[in-house]
C-alpha cells in the first residue's frame, strides 16, 4: 500500500513557475515508477510526465517537453515536477500516480496502482 499526497499547486501568471511535490508513504517507494497526470475542467485525465523506478529514465507529454522537469528523491520518498513557462492551458488538477517496477514510458499507457488526491494549478493570462 502506498499513500500519495500532492502539494505545491496554486495560482500563477502565464510565464511563471511552480514546483509540485508528490510525497509518498508506505513501503518500497523506490521500487515504483511515478507519473504526473492532469485533468482540466471538462476534459479527461492526461499524462504529463513520468520517471522510472530506477530514476534513470523519464518521459514527457509533447505539450510540456522543454518546460516541465520530473525528478525523484528516494531518500525523501518524494517526486517533484518543476513547471516553467506556464501557460493558461496548463490549468488543471495535477495528480501523481505510481506503478510498481515500471518504466517511465509505461506510465503513459498502463493504469497506476495508486493515486493521490491532486493539487490545483491555475495559470492566469
Amino acid at each position: 500500500q502506498v499513500q500519495l499526497v500532492e502539494s505545491g499547486g496554486g495560482l500563477v501568471q502565464a510565464g511563471g513557475s511552480l514546483r509540485l511535490s508528490c510525497a509518498a508513504s508506505g513501503r518500497a517507494f523506490s521500487s515504483y515508477a511515478v507519473g504526473w497526470f492532469r485533468q482540466a475542467p471538462g476534459k479527461e485525465r492526461e499524462f504529463v510526465a513520468a520517471i522510472s523506478w530506477t530514476g534513470d529514465s523519464t518521459d514527457y507529454a509533447d505539450s510540456v517537453k522543454g518546460r516541465f522537469t520530473i525528478a525523484r528523491d528516494n531518500a525523501k520518498n518524494t517526486v517533484y515536477l518543476q513547471m516553467n513557462s506556464l501557460k493558461p492551458d496548463d490549468t488543471a488538477i495535477y495528480y501523481c500516480g505510481v506503478s510498481w517496477g515500471q518504466t517511465a514510458q509505461a506510465m503513459s499507457i498502463i493504469p497506476a496502482d495508486y493515486w493521490g488526491l491532486g493539487t490545483h494549478v491555475t495559470v492566469s493570462s
